[in-house]
C-alpha cells in the first residue's frame, strides 16, 4: 500500500504543478498515469510543439517545460506510478481514501486531486477483426518496457512521432523490426523521418510504406501477420510483436462512474477551491468545468495553487499560513 496526503490522478502539466504547490505546504504527493511517461499531452502528442501562453516564457517547447516542471517539483520527491491507470476509489470511514488501478496497485490518500487533462487516454485501434484476440500476447499500444523486445521480431505501425522514435530506439533492440505505414508522407519530426529512412537504407529495419497490417495469426499468442499494400500484393511475415502506434484519443473512462457531477465529459467543482460534490476529491486542469472556464495550461496552474490551500486545510483542520517563496526560498519550505 502506498501511503500519501495527496494522489494526483494525471503527471500532466498542471498534475506536475500542483506537487509543488503542496510541496509548498509540506503535503506529500503521489501521481498516477495510464502513460508510460510523464507529460500528459505535452510529451505523448506534441513533445517539440512551442508553447505561447505560459508566463515569463515567450515561448517554450513542451518538452522542456515538462522537464521545468519536474525539476520544480523535485525538491518535495514526489512518487509515480505510470502505466497504470485508477479503476476504482473507496472513501473510508475516516474520510481518506484507497484507490486501485488496473494493476493492483494500491494507494492511500487524505486526499485526492483529479488533474487528468482531457480525460484516460486510450489507444486507437487499428481495424483488424481479431485484434482483441492478441492483446496482452502480442498486441500492445504503447511502449512501457523497451527490453521486452530485445531479440524479437517487431513490426510497428504507425506515421507519426512515436511510431518513428520507437523504430529508431527499438532498432538495436529488437532482432527483426517493420515499420508499417498506410502512406508514403510520415507526419512526425523531419529529423526522426530522416533516421528511419536511413535505417532501412542500411538494412537495420524493413519500411513497408502505403501498407497496412490487415490480418493476424497465431496459436494463443502472436506469431505473424499479413501485410497488405494499397496496390492489392499482400505478404507475410513473422511477428512476435505488433506495435500500433496510431496515438491516444482522451475519453473521461473510470472516472464517469466514481459519483462525481459530470456535465459535457467534464467534472463539475467549485470554483472557490475546485472541489468536487465529493469531499476531499478536486479536479484541476482540463477535466474540470465551471461557468467561464478556459481549458489553457495557465488556467490549470492557478487552480492547483487554490486546490492546494483547500486540501491543506482539510487535511490540517487549520487554514494554512500564505507564505512567498520570493521571501523565503523553496528550500525553506
Amino acid at each position: 500500500m502506498i501511503e500519501t496526503d495527496i494522489c494526483i490522478i494525471g503527471a500532466g502539466p498542471v498534475g506536475l504543478f500542483a506537487v509543488f504547490e503542496a510541496g509548498l505546504l509540506k503535503m506529500r504527493c503521489h501521481l498516477v498515469d495510464y502513460l508510460p511517461q510523464v507529460g500528459g499531452q505535452l510529451t505523448e502528442i506534441y513533445p517539440k510543439k512551442p508553447i505561447y501562453d505560459i508566463p515569463g516564457f515567450p515561448t517554450v517547447i513542451a518538452e522542456d517545460l515538462v522537464k521545468n516542471l519536474m525539476d520544480q517539483a523535485k525538491p518535495f520527491d514526489p512518487t509515480f506510478t505510470l502505466g497504470e491507470r485508477v479503476e476504482r476509489i473507496e472513501q473510508r470511514p475516516d474520510n481518506t481514501f484507497i484507490l486501485g488501478t488496473h494493476l493492483g496497485t494500491a494507494i492511500h490518500a487524505k486526499v485526492i486531486c483529479i488533474a487528468g487533462g482531457l480525460g484516460c487516454f486510450e489507444p486507437r485501434k487499428p481495424a483488424i477483426d481479431n485484434l482483441t484476440d492478441y492483446e496482452k500476447c502480442g498486441v500492445e499500444y504503447m511502449v512501457l518496457d523497451p527490453e521486452k523486445y530485445r531479440n524479437k521480431k517487431i513490426v510497428i505501425a504507425g506515421g507519426g512521432d512515436s511510431a518513428l522514435d520507437w523504430t529508431i530506439f527499438l532498432a538495436n533492440v529488437a532482432a527483426e523490426l517493420t515499420l508499417v505505414h498506410r502512406g508514403e508522407i510520415f507526419r512526425g519530426a523531419p529529423d526522426s523521418v530522416s533516421k528511419v529512412k536511413q535505417l532501412a537504407e542500411e538494412g537495420k529495419i524493413k519500411l513497408e510504406l502505403n501498407a497496412n497490417v490487415k490480418s493476424l495469426y497465431g496459436s494463443g499468442k502472436l506469431e505473424r501477420l499479413a501485410i497488405v499494400h494499397n496496390d492489392g500484393s499482400a505478404k507475410e511475415i513473422s511477428a512476435d510483436y505488433y506495435l500500433a502506434l496510431f496515438g491516444l484519443s482522451p475519453k473521461l473512462g473510470p472516472i464517469a462512474n466514481w459519483g462525481l457531477e459530470i456535465d459535457k465529459n467534464a467534472i463539475d467543482v467549485n470554483t472557490r477551491d475546485y472541489s468536487t460534490n465529493i469531499k476531499g476529491v478536486y479536479a484541476i486542469g482540463d477535466i474540470n468545468n465551471y461557468e467561464g472556464k478556459l481549458k489553457l495550461i495557465l488556467c490549470g496552474f492557478h487552480e492547483a495553487a487554490l486546490m492546494a490551500h483547500s486540501a491543506s486545510e482539510l487535511i490540517l483542520g487549520k487554514k494554512p499560513t500564505l507564505k512567498y517563496t520570493t521571501v523565503n526560498g523553496v528550500n525553506s519550505f
